[in-house]
């Protein structure tokens, strides 16, 4: 498919010229650049000399080759009987054009010749029409002329190249000094990277150093908070002791402005006795050791412990102080020791810093975990001083009411021990609200095959019956040996496990268990003292004498056993 442009023939010599120049027309009106134009010329007289040479006569087409006019085609031809052409023609115009191609179509033997055009405008048919006029018309020219021709193409040809070779020697001059210039950079950053290198080396020892200095610092920090806990803690509880003797009924009779001065230095002794507990808490954080004993917490009575301690405080400072525990869980599953000095933290620091209106604490539940929201009408707290007020020791500037600077790191710390977390939202002006979030154990169930292993009888009992309703069949063992083969035999979905037994110990049981068999210890020895890792592949421990369904439900949860609902 395609528009031709002239069909002509090959006759006599001077026709080969004629199609060359007629090659070379066609070629400039397709678009071709002076280059190509010279490329298809000389393709054509080769293919045709060789073709004419061999069967005398060639028939010759032009034609812009397909719909969007993508290639000149030359197409010549000439009857087959006169034999293949020879090859040396065709290899010249294999070099010259984008594609060669070589069939027998019936009778006659067709050689194509293809050049791609370039992108741009298809000439529209009336350009065609002319194109066809102007090659129908154009004169045979003789061999001179075409010599002329030739040459003319040929000098044209050779001061380009001219030109080329002065631009490929101004390039490489250019290059020359291009890669004098990267190899005088490389040099100097080479060097500067090892200097670099060596900055870096040193610079990593001091950061070591420092590192193991810093290391050492909170080491020693950590001992000395520990020490001077302990150690305050004794003359500070004689002087609570000695206080509560003088204020005693039975003691000698004092002077009203005595009692007043000995109340204040025991309110003082107690503050201080709080502040060294909290240290010596913030120790056993920082080293792990602060482990929190769970149990079930009554919310209500809770907080109704902390109104009744706090709203003194209130009354004397005119504030309001307000308890609602209504919408909250009525159970927790926690340690109430830690829950209540955190509580007491906050609704504390929320007294001091506000001098009018009111303190308020809302419980709530929500994703599965219970919530205590402190706020306060005080004066807020700016953005920049927000994250910093969770760090020790800091006091926000500007405040008339200043403390130590560890309650709300101190809150924090115990509410990352019982496994929730403590934020805070305020705005200068607006007041502030810190709220404790504390996990909500969901209801166990569909426990599968559960193996009690304990050698009390009494606590295989106390066991079933808190599970029994929950499990689909138990099993028991009074000894670590006998467990291991009941589990060989029936593997369990889940194991209450005690440590001391005589007849292979809970050590024996986690040792042989195959993995991922959850594990639950219970037990009266706390596994943290034990330091072994073998402990390790449990995953929740209960102690024996705070043994509720509750308790062990968190623990089931926890060591990843049993669904959940709602």
């Amino acid at each position: 498919m395609g528009d031709e442009l002239l069909a002509t023939e090959i006759r006599g010599e001077e026709d080969i010229f004629t199609v060359r120049r007629v090659g070379r027309e066609a070629a400039a009106a397709a678009g071709l650049d002076t280059q190509d134009q010279v490329r298809v010329a000389t393709a054509l007289s080769e293919v045709g000399r060789e073709l004419f040479a061999q069967a005398g006569e060639v028939a010759v087409r032009f034609v812009l080759d397909g719909a969007a006019g993508e290639a000149l085609l030359l197409e010549m031809s000439h009857p087959h009987e006169s034999g293949e052409p020879p090859a040396t023609g065709l290899d010249a115009a294999a070099r010259l054009m984008d594609t060669v191609d070589r069939t027998r179509e019936g009778d006659r033997v067709v050689v194509r010749l293809r050049k791609r055009l370039p992108s741009g405008p298809v000439p529209a048919r009336a350009d065609l029409g002319a194109t066809r006029e102007r090659l129908a018309h154009l004169a045979p020219v003789t061999a001179v002329e075409e010599l002329r021709q030739q040459n003319a193409e040929l000098v044209e040809t050779l001061e380009g190249l001219r030109r080329q070779s002065d631009e490929l020697r101004s390039l490489n001059a250019e290059l020359e000094e291009t890669n004098a210039g990267v190899l005088a950079l490389y040099t100097q950053l080479s060097a500067e990277l090892e200097e670099t290198n060596l900055g870096v080396v040193a610079l990593n020892a001091e950061l070591e150093e420092k590192s193991d200095q810093l290391r050492a610092a909170g080491e020693a920090r950590k001992r000395f908070w520990a020490t001077v806990s302990h150690e305050l803690r004794t003359p500070i509880n004689s002087v609570i002791g000695l206080v509560r003797l003088l204020l005693d009924e039975g003691a000698d009779p004092l002077g009203e402005e005595q009692r007043h001065q000995i109340t204040l230095i025991g309110d003082s002794g107690q503050t201080l006795l709080a502040l060294v507990n909290e240290l010596l808490d913030m120790a056993r954080a920082e080293g792990g050791r602060l482990q929190p004993e769970l149990g079930v917490v009554d919310v209500p009575r809770l907080l109704a412990g902390l109104s009744d301690e706090l709203a003194p405080v209130a009354a004397q400072t005119g504030l309001t102080l307000l308890l609602d525990g209504s919408a909250g869980p009525e159970t927790l599953v926690s340690d109430e020791v830690m829950l209540t000095r955190i509580l007491r933290n906050l609704l504390a620091n929320g007294l001091k810093f506000t001098t009018e209106g009111e303190v308020r604490l809302t419980t709530r539940t929500e994703d599965r975990m219970a919530c205590f929201a402190v706020t306060d009408t005080g004066a807020g707290i700016a953005p920049e001083h927000q994250a910093l007020v969770f760090e020790e020791f800091y006091r926000v500037p500007g405040r008339a009411t200043t403390g130590t600077g560890l309650g709300l790191p101190y809150a924090r710390r115990l509410a990352e021990a019982l496994g929730g977390d403590l934020d805070l939202v305020s705005a200068p002006g607006e007041g502030t609200t810190v709220t404790l979030r504390l996990p909500v154990p969901a209801e166990v169930s569909g426990l599968g095959h559960v193996l009690i292993v304990d050698d009390e009888a009494g606590q295989r009992a106390a066991l079933r019956e808190l599970v029994g309703p929950v499990s689909d069949r138990l099993s028991e063992a009074a000894g670590g040996f006998a467990a291991l083969e009941l589990a060989a035999g029936d593997a369990p979905d889940l194991v209450l496990l005690d440590l001391r037994m005589p007849e292979g110990d809970g050590m024996d049981v986690l040792d042989g268990l195959a993995p991922g068999i959850p594990v639950v210890l219970v037990t009266a020895i706390d596994p943290a003292a034990l330091a072994d890792p073998r402990l390790d592949r449990a995953g929740a421990w209960v102690d024996k004498a705070r043994l509720t369904w509750p308790i062990l439900a968190d623990a089931i949860r926890r060591a990843g056993r049993g669904s959940t609902g709602a």
